[in-house]
Parts: structure tokens; sequence; C-alpha cells
């Protein structure tokens, strides 16, 4: 028996409180769960900031991560199996792309990438095409095994069905997250009856298609990811903290590059702050390390620095107002920028607009850049529809984007009169706080 179909003496079951069970059987599966490289998950929060918001949304990426292997496991064991559309040979491919799908997140993923100007998928890549233990694992396989989980990853991988159970408008990937993070966020919003969704799913050549006796279910879990967005993802309060956590990151980037000397030398940011991060360097950063360095920053010298760190460890955000970036709105902006100078408070990191954007459904349209593959209805008679060509609720949303801003700032700062008593009076005029 070759590594790729050797299988454990005992099945070995994770409890899990989405999906009640995680079963795994592949010795490979087993092997790449035990690598140094998919544990670090441990200490990377699904959610970033969210718990600021929602005290229980503490889980990790790699609670996630096997939820997603789960599921995938499920589709092609339980419903693909036998079926002639779907190729066996592609199943521990599959498994160990949903298992490692999220490989490369950084702390505090999105904003981390932003101020930064990296991509988590281009980390995954890279770890399991470089010098890791989950590439010694994959290679075990055969040599170019890790080329096609990253492939399959980064959706170039020549067999779309395979891509699609993980990267589409209706994947294991956003089935456990929307699940998961309801449960931990304690919201209602994004359950939906995935039993239904998984026993109606059938392959075809190039995709999933769901049978049209399932269109319900599809509905209900666009409007679970709909709210989910909404309620918990765009949250005010998260997106706040957000906001500060970017400014922390942006302030030592620019202290460091100006030669200020910090008590709590920033040692694990060094090569990011220089924009040449090597992947070992990358695997060093986690949740806990840079929450350390907060902590110590809270001391130094730089009062924006301090500040920032000293709201973000003791939760006290931004407040925040709705704003629209209309003419009259800019204008409003520059006026305000103005004043938060004359006052001593510095705009660049007190004074912040922040948008949310986000489209529920979509199929594609042709010159678009971005490709956004439907979800399709298999009929009765073997047709195959596009959902929104059949479902009313869903052609309702259907390519609407919807766009929300919000404009962030120190309340605490502009209720202060100690100094510049009137200059911050007009500041809280402006803002519509008094």
């Amino acid at each position: 028996m070759g590594y790729s179909t050797e299988k454990l003496s005992e099945e070995k079951v994770f409890k899990d409180p989405v999906h009640r069970y995680i079963h795994v059987r592949d010795r490979v599966i087993w092997d790449l769960i035990g690598t140094k490289e998919f544990q670090r998950l441990r200490r990377i929060r699904q959610l970033g900031t969210t718990f600021l918001t929602f005290h229980g949304a503490e889980h990790s990426r790699l609670n996630h991560s096997l939820g997603v292997y789960e599921i995938v496991r499920r589709i092609i064991d339980d419903v693909f199996a036998g079926r002639p559309e779907w190729n066996e040979d592609q199943r521990l491919l599959s498994l160990c792309a949903a298992l490692l799908h999220d490989l490369g997140h950084g702390p505090f993923s999105h904003s981390f990438e932003k101020v930064f100007d990296l991509d988590h998928e281009d980390f995954t890549k890279e770890i399991i095409l470089g010098d890791t233990e989950v590439n010694k694992v994959l290679q075990k396989v055969e040599p170019g095994f890790p080329k096609k989980v990253a492939e399959v990853i980064g959706k170039t991988y020549e067999d779309k069905l395979v891509v699609s159970l993980i990267s589409s408008q209706i994947d294991a990937d956003r089935m456990d997250y929307l699940q998961r993070d309801a449960y931990f966020t304690g919201v209602s919003y994004g359950h939906f009856d995935m039993e239904r969704i998984l026993r109606v799913m059938r392959p075809r050549e190039d995709q999933v298609v769901i049978k049209s006796s399932g269109m319900h279910a599809v509905e209900d879990y666009i409007m679970s990811r709909y709210q989910m967005y909404w309620q918990v993802y765009f949250h005010p309060v998260t997106r706040s903290a957000e906001v500060i956590l970017s400014k922390i990151l942006h302030r030592a980037k620019h202290l460091y590059k100006q030669g200020y000397r910090f008590k709590q030398d920033p040692v694990h940011f060094y090569t990011l702050f220089a924009g040449k991060i090597s992947l070992a360097d990358y695997l060093k950063l986690d949740e806990a390390v840079m929450l350390y360095y907060f902590q110590q920053w809270e001391d130094e010298e730089d009062t924006i620095l301090s500040d920032l760190c000293s709201r973000f460890v003791n939760r006290n955000l931004f407040k925040y107002i709705e704003f629209q970036p209309s003419k009259q709105g800019m204008s409003k902006l520059v006026e305000l920028n103005k004043l938060f100078i004359k006052a001593g408070i510095d705009p660049e990191y007190y004074l912040v607009v922040d948008s949310s954007s986000d489209l529920p459904y979509d199929f594609y349209r042709p010159g678009e850049e971005e490709e956004r593959l439907p979800i399709h209805l298999l009929k009765s008679n073997g047709d195959i529809r596009e959902l929104s060509r059949e479902s009313e609720i869903v052609d309702a949303i259907s390519g609407k984007r919807r766009t929300d801003h919000k404009l962030y700032f120190p309340e605490d700062f502009l209720r202060d009169e100690t100094s510049k008593k009137n200059i911050k009076r007009q500041i809280r005029k402006l803002l519509e706080l008094d």
C-alpha cells in the first residue's frame, strides 16, 4: 500500500461544535494536521478583531480549516463517490487543499495584509511549495503533489470541479465559516440547512451543481451569508478595532523608518517594515506575538503609538458616525482635518473613514474583471439553469453591491476640555456629538 492510500489503523475523531465530529482515516491528512505550520493556525483567530465585539469569537483558523476539510470529505465520500462525473483519483488532492486552504493567514489577517501589502494566498502557496514540514508530507505522496495542492488553492488547477469545492459562491469554505462564526459569536443569522445542501450537490465537469429541489436551502444559505456580513463581519465596533490596529502598525512602521529607538525593539517586524519578509519570519508572527508588542508599546515615549496600543489592548475604541463621501461630506472632512490639527490631534491617526462593501451574489458578466462562477441548478429534465433565473429572492439581490461608510474618531479626546476648548467644541458640533 502506498503512502497516498494508507489508512490509519483506527479512525481519529475530533469533537466539533459545528459538525459534531471530524473524521480522519487518511495517513496523509493526519500527518498534515501534525505539522508545525498547520498547528500555528491555533494562534491565529478566525475573526481577527471581532472578539472585541462578540466576546465568544475566540475560535481559530485551525478550527475552521478542520471544518472545511470535513465538509469536503463528506461531499466526496458520501455524495460524489461512485458517480461517473467524479474522478476518485482527485479525492486526496481535494482533502489536502481543503485542509490547507488558509495556511498562509497572518495575525489579524486582513488588517495586517492591507498595511504591509501582503496576500495570504501567496504565503499559503509558499508554505506548501517551500522548505516546510507541510511540503515534506505532500512530497511523500508524489513529487508533483505539492504543486497540485497549491494550484487548487490558487484556482489555477485544471480540474475546475475540484477547485469549486473550496472556491465558489457555494463552497465548503463558506459553508463552514458562516456556521462556525455564527456559533461562536452567538448570533442566529449564519444558520442554514447544510445537510440538505450536501444531499442535493452533484458533480459536473467544471463545478458542483445543485438539484433544483434544493433551491430553497440555497436561498437560505445566501441570505444567511448576507446577514452575517452586515451583522458580524462589517460590525462597526469591529471595524473601529481594525482601524486602530492598522494605525498601530502604520505608526510603528513610520517610527522604524524614521530611526526611532523603541524601548521594546520590534525584532519580529524588522523584515516586515523593510518590505522583504522571509517565509521563516512570517511564520514566527502570530497574534500572541503581536499582542505582546502592543502591551510593551503602551509604555513607549511616542504618545501616538502608546495611546493607540492602549486603546487596542484595553478596548477603548474609537466612536463613529455615518459618513457619506458626497461633495458635502468631503468638504466636512476637510474642515474636520483642519480643526483636528489646530486641536493638536493628528488626523492621520485619529480621523479615519472606513468603508465596507459586499456583493451577496453575482454571476459572470462579460467584460468584467473578475469572473464569478455562478451557482447552477440541475433541473429534473437534466437542464442546467443559473440560480437567479429560477429564484426571485436571489434575483432581487443579484449583482447589487451594498457599501457602508463610517467616520471614526476618539470621542474622549474631543470631550477633554483642559486644552483647545473652543476648537474641540467646533469639532463636536461638526460631528453632531452635542
